[in-house]
């Protein structure tokens, strides 16, 4: 679903927007991305409306990261998603990562309750 066409139900969710990005890795790069993320200089963590950022990996498929990141509304997301701060933020990214095609997938959730 692209994020334009959520529907308007999303405007009365209370509690917030969640972007959920799905990705595994091609060339054995594992190591080299977890350490990324555990060492990423939190510059989205200062963006309006970001809550915070969890990072996790299938226990049967170390390739596969799942990043997800909680937001207090959409368009904070949709700001920070079109800056150039984005950008910024991934220069991390370890040099040479390929990811594994047609396992690379951008979800949307409203945030109902924890």
């Amino acid at each position: 679903m692209e994020i334009d066409s959520l529907s308007e139900s999303a405007q009365l969710a209370p509690h917030g927007f969640v972007a959920l990005s799905r990705f595994a890795m091609a060339n054995g790069m594992e190591s080299e991305v977890l350490a990324a993320f555990c060492q990423r200089p939190h510059m989205v963590d200062a963006v309006e409306g970001f809550r915070r950022m969890e990072v996790i990996q299938p226990a049967e498929d170390a390739s596969e990261f799942w990043l997800i990141t909680y937001w207090s509304d959409e368009g904070s997301y949709r700001r920070w998603h079109r800056s150039h701060e984005y950008g910024d933020s991934h220069a991390g990214i370890p040099k040479g990562l390929k990811l594994v095609r047609g396992r690379t997938q951008v979800r949307y959730f409203h945030h109902v309750c924890s």
